[in-house]
């Protein structure tokens, strides 16, 4: 080879180098964005793409982008690009993997003081499923825990560990026992959904016609705040200076958070997502939401600052909830799946 030919077509091209995964978490069928430097084709040959020992594919490549699709099967393990005898250096990526299957999840999940996971059956409205809630042990184990709630909703513990229910059909608030005995909490909830106590023992019920109940410790029953009509009470957690916060889908393409203070005035916390759902807050204040941020779907993760960024790419997600040792169980429409965050939530009371 010349001289010249050498300089154009050299033997050895520089190695891919990754910088940065965008984010470095996923669930499968997620796609990752990786930035760096040599990352296009070379002499019309496209780099590929392994993440631990299996193969992934890149859906597009540029001189310091790329994007990479996580196949399903795919466990947690170190990116690297491949291309012409050279490979880059390698980025840990965090790949959510299946904890249970065939549910039917609207909300978040909810874990109980032991570490056990709980997760509806939903059914379409108004039909009845065989199982209401099923519970996960810790040993991975599904066992039904709860029957006839008609489409059982939201979640969520109290501090004496009897978990809550809402069923959206009915308007009801059920409470269940440590040993799934259900027994009926509150009435004419309207479109019952979201759940969340605060550190009062408050337990805050949303309604998809916009209204948030407030029902006290002693069972009394109040208005705590009422939406615009057009704006459903879906989704619910509580941030520790007991701000609300408030979510839903809707058909608008920046979909806001509302934030109810302690006195039920109604702002927003956040505008610009994407059919934001089921939210989680951890340790630091920051809120995750399964929602869309700038056309990529997944995990939201949201600032005390307001700063949003993806922390989970994935499709289907309705909701999630912290689980232990900075691990999150994930929601989508039919599954749970189980992912390391490094992330601690915050303490329901």
């Amino acid at each position: 080879m010349t001289l010249l030919g050498s300089l154009l077509h050299p033997a050895h091209p520089p190695a891919p180098h990754l910088d940065q995964l965008i984010p470095s978490a996923a669930m499968p069928g997620g796609e990752v964005e990786i930035r760096g430097t040599h990352l296009a084709a070379q002499n019309g040959i496209l780099p590929t793409a392994t993440i631990g020992d299996v193969a992934a594919r890149l859906t597009m490549t540029g001189s310091v982008r790329a994007m990479l699709r996580v196949n399903d099967g795919t466990i947690s393990g170190d990116i690297a690009l491949l291309k012409q005898n050279t490979k880059s250096n390698l980025l840990p990526l965090s790949v959510a993997v299946p904890l249970a299957d065939n549910l039917n999840p609207v909300a978040n999940p909810a874990m109980d003081v032991d570490g056990n996971l709980y997760c509806t059956l939903s059914g379409p409205r108004g039909q009845q499923t065989p199982v209401s809630i099923f519970r996960i042990d810790r040993d991975f184990q599904m066992r039904p825990f709860a029957r006839e709630i008609l489409n059982a909703t939201g979640l969520a513990f109290d501090r004496d560990g009897y978990l809550y229910c809402s069923s959206r059909a009915e308007g009801t608030v059920y409470r269940i026992s440590p040993a799934g005995a259900v027994t009926t909490y509150a009435e004419g909830m309207g479109i019952a959904t979201g759940l969340a106590f605060d550190e009062y023992g408050n337990l805050f019920v949303g309604d998809r016609s916009g209204s948030i109940f407030k029902i006290a410790p002693g069972g009394e029953i109040f208005v705590h705040a009422t939406l615009e009509s057009s704006m459903a009470a879906y989704h619910l957690a509580m941030l520790d200076d007991g701000t609300l916060l408030v979510s839903a889908p809707t058909t608008a393409s920046h979909d806001v958070i509302h934030a109810v203070s302690p006195d039920g005035e109604v702002g927003v916390y956040f505008r610009g997502l994407g059919r934001p759902q089921g939210m989680a807050v951890d340790t630091k204040g920051n809120v995750f939401i399964a929602a869309s941020l700038a056309g990529r779907r997944g995990i939201v993760r949201i600032t005390p600052q307001k700063q949003a960024s993806l922390a989970v790419s994935g499709p289907n997600l309705i909701g999630l909830c912290f689980t232990e040792d900075g691990t999150a169980a994930l929601a989508t429409r039919d599954a749970l799946f189980h992912i390391d965050l490094q992330t601690e939530g915050r303490p329901l009371f």
